[in-house]
């Protein structure tokens, strides 16, 4: 384990009710943290994604400052103003002026509005932020938590969608596919030059940090791909049936896991103990040559380390779709980073959580969560990060 790092930080909570606090079982429990007075004819305030053209022709697009998650004629029906903006960045930028003095704020993890302490401090009205999609960490929680500002998030909503991405982006580095793809887009053909670094993935060992509802996911994905083993490093160990069902085998030691692996998914939320866990000196513990897929948050992997160990080949490759900051900057080294051979990038823009199929999902969960605030209604107790009374989760990291 790295000095400093708890791996009581990694879990995202799955089968076992163990990883949540008892007291969320209970309903009954649950309404009284959770329910207080909001005001008629509310100000929600929404940053989602631009979707221009796309978002015209695909209604399905849901998450979009077009389609503005369905939800706009069913709010303006009950007399709340609903502000929706892609616009946040900067004192004067939507997002901060209105942020003033809106009561629900909306944001997704695809185009996320970075809710820090100072925000939350100028937001005097500011009662609840609901991430459409999954994963908070855009917000300051512990300020939310000074503030008694409830968080919830869509929980479940895209754990398919990125379980999925996660194979595809292991699988095309694996097997070399972007090199050959821009080979064949050149009108290039010499099959040596792309087979020379191609693998089966069947015969490698391949772990995962973090093994809550998408990692657990991933490995389920992984059993019929005949890997010669599957790992996972977490805070708590699955429970004995599931474990099994995935042949999977818990390693306690950060660096004795990743030294073990061919293949490393990071799938465990970014919070105060898993931001810049994999790191150079971890990465110096990685087999030489091993892959690394990270579609969980940019930040939990060191920018400038991850491409350097790219660079050098310690890493054949790294794929992903999150950034350390989202939209990232055209000049963002992940963006055009290779391996010693010219290969080894899958990065692509913040999308594995947010197919149709997901948007769908998440935008109903939020609405769902609308719902039950302004009719004060017990919240889904796995929805919950942030209740009145504090932290509801341990998704974060294991809190008093």
């Amino acid at each position: 384990m790295l000095a400093g790092i708890s791996s009581s930080y990694l879990r995202r909570g799955l089968l076992s009710t163990a990883t949540r606090s008892p007291r969320l079982l209970s309903s009954i429990r649950l309404a009284p943290s959770l329910s207080q007075t909001y005001s008629a004819g509310m100000k929600i305030l929404a940053v989602l994604y631009k979707g221009g053209e796309a978002a015209q022709q695909e209604p399905r697009l849901l998450g979009t400052i077009e389609n503005q998650l369905g939800i706009r004629p069913w709010l303006e029906s009950l007399g709340h103003e609903f502000i929706v903006t892609d616009d946040k960045e900067g004192s004067e930028s939507v997002f901060q002026k209105n942020i003033v003095d809106a009561e629900v704020l909306i944001t997704t993890p695809f185009h996320p509005a970075y809710v820090t302490k100072d925000i939350i401090d100028q937001a005097k009205n500011l009662k609840l932020c609901i991430t459409a999609g999954v994963g908070s960490d855009h917000v300051d929680l512990n300020a939310a938590v000074e503030k008694r500002i409830q968080v919830l998030e869509v929980s479940g909503s895209n754990v398919v969608s990125v379980a999925e991405h996660v194979i595809m982006s292991i699988l095309l580095l694996v097997r070399n596919f972007v090199p050959a793809h821009e080979m064949i887009e050149r009108g290039d053909w010499q099959v040596s030059d792309v087979a020379r670094n191609a693998y089966d993935l069947e015969g490698k060992v391949v772990g995962t940090i973090g093994a809550g509802r998408i990692g657990y996911r991933v490995l389920q994905r992984l059993v019929p791909f005949n890997c010669k083993e599957l790992l996972y490093y977490d805070y708590a160990a699955l429970p004995e049936e599931a474990a099994k069902a995935v042949n999977a085998r818990r390693v306690e030691d950060l660096k004795d896991f990743v030294s073990q692996c061919d293949v490393v998914t990071v799938n465990c939320p970014l919070h105060e103990g898993t931001r810049g866990l994999v790191n150079a000196e971890l990465l110096k513990h990685f087999k030489k040559g091993a892959w690394l897929v990270n579609t969980a948050r940019g930040a939990i992997c060191d920018k400038d380390a991850v491409a350097e160990a790219v660079k050098s080949g310690q890493l054949n490759g790294y794929a992903g779709d999150v950034w350390n900051v989202q939209p990232a900057p055209r000049d963002h080294v992940w963006r055009t980073m290779k391996n010693p051979l010219g290969g080894g990038n899958g990065m692509v823009p913040h999308y594995s959580g947010t197919t149709l199929d997901a948007q769908a999902r998440y935008a109903a969960g939020t609405k769902s969560i609308l719902e039950n605030y302004l009719e004060n209604k017990p919240q889904e107790p796995q929805n919950i990060i942030i209740g009145l009374s504090g932290y509801e989760t341990k998704a974060y990291g294991q809190r008093k």
